[in-house]
């Protein structure tokens, strides 16, 4: 098989663009398409479909798309495998990650990683829990940081830690006088919070049902930054996690106090990609987050 040539297919399946796959490679659309259509050639079927924007994969091409995902990514771990004379992990780990989960825990993975196999690059990717799914079944990460709402492990996934959710508003805010707050106190509040699909938006209308409560979600984010900028700028609220409103409490931009009554869960767990074999490096990094996790040194090493 064409490894080159099926890197290619990959980069314009992401990119959607033949023009940007060619600019990426210093060389021009004509020959990359040349290229592509070899690969359909080869494949017996069309893997692209030209629209006005670029292009798209064809049935055949997302049938196809995981398999070459992962053998390109097994190719590339047997390279680095045969040049490591060692035994060192090495190789480039694809992480998904929830944003809120981006500090601390990951940032001391990365430094973990750097001090103690340096030979592993850590690719990370942010998004939103079913964007994280999708992105482990189609193989385009190869481990994913996802929030579950029970700490009983599925398909797989290995069970790290928790965390509580908490309501965010402005300093000197009346409500969240207290360090708690009854979850029914969000009844009606004006709410910024993650677009949907959203497994945690489902969570919190399930919750809200179950009790009673009108969630008035009146501004959809999905960027961390800009939630806590709208809480900022006063007259709204969010339900964050620890993680993700750290800094900005202790700076004093935004003043938070935990749901209770009841206390509102989000488990983080370690998925794995149901696409072909954990590479040695992939298992180190699985490791090194279980260790993290489980000693509770998710903080800033450096």
């Amino acid at each position: 098989m064409d490894y080159a040539g099926w890197k290619l297919f990959i980069e314009a399946a992401e990119l959607g663009s033949l023009s940007k796959v060619a600019l990426a490679h210093g060389t021009t659309q004509p020959h990359i398409s040349r290229q592509i259509a070899e690969l359909e050639q080869a494949a017996g079927g069309r893997l692209f479909q030209r629209t006005g924007r670029g292009v798209v994969l064809t049935e055949l091409g997302q049938r196809i798309a995981p398999k070459v995902r992962a053998w390109l990514a097994g190719t590339e771990q047997l390279a680095n495998d045969i040049q490591s004379s060692a035994g060192k992990p090495i190789g480039t780990v694809r992480l998904g990650i929830i944003p809120s989960t981006a500090h601390p825990l990951v940032s001391t993975l990365y430094y973990r990683l750097r001090d103690r196999y340096p030979l592993v690059q850590l690719s990370v990717r942010e998004g939103q829990g079913a964007q994280l799914e999708t992105w482990l079944e189609e193989g385009s990460v190869d481990l994913a940081l996802l929030f579950r709402h029970s700490p009983t492990p599925k398909h797989g996934d290995i069970y790290l830690t928790e965390a509580a959710t908490y309501l965010v508003g402005r300093p000197g805010d009346p409500l969240l006088a207290e360090p708690t707050v009854p979850f029914a106190v969000v009844n009606g509040l004006p709410l910024v919070s993650f677009c949907r699909p959203s497994s945690w938006r489902d969570w919190l209308d399930h919750l809200a049902t179950q009790r009673g409560i009108s969630l008035n979600v009146v501004v959809e984010a999905d960027s961390l930054s800009l939630q806590t900028r709208i809480v900022e700028d006063g007259g709204m609220y969010a339900l964050l996690g620890p993680y993700a409103i750290a800094n900005a409490v202790r700076e004093g931009r935004l003043q938070a106090a935990k749901v209770v009554d009841p206390t509102v869960y989000r488990y983080i767990a370690l998925a794995m990609s149901r696409h072909g074999d954990l590479t040695l490096a992939s298992r180190t990094v699985m490791q090194l987050t279980k260790e993290i996790a489980q000693t509770g040194t998710a903080v800033s090493e450096h």
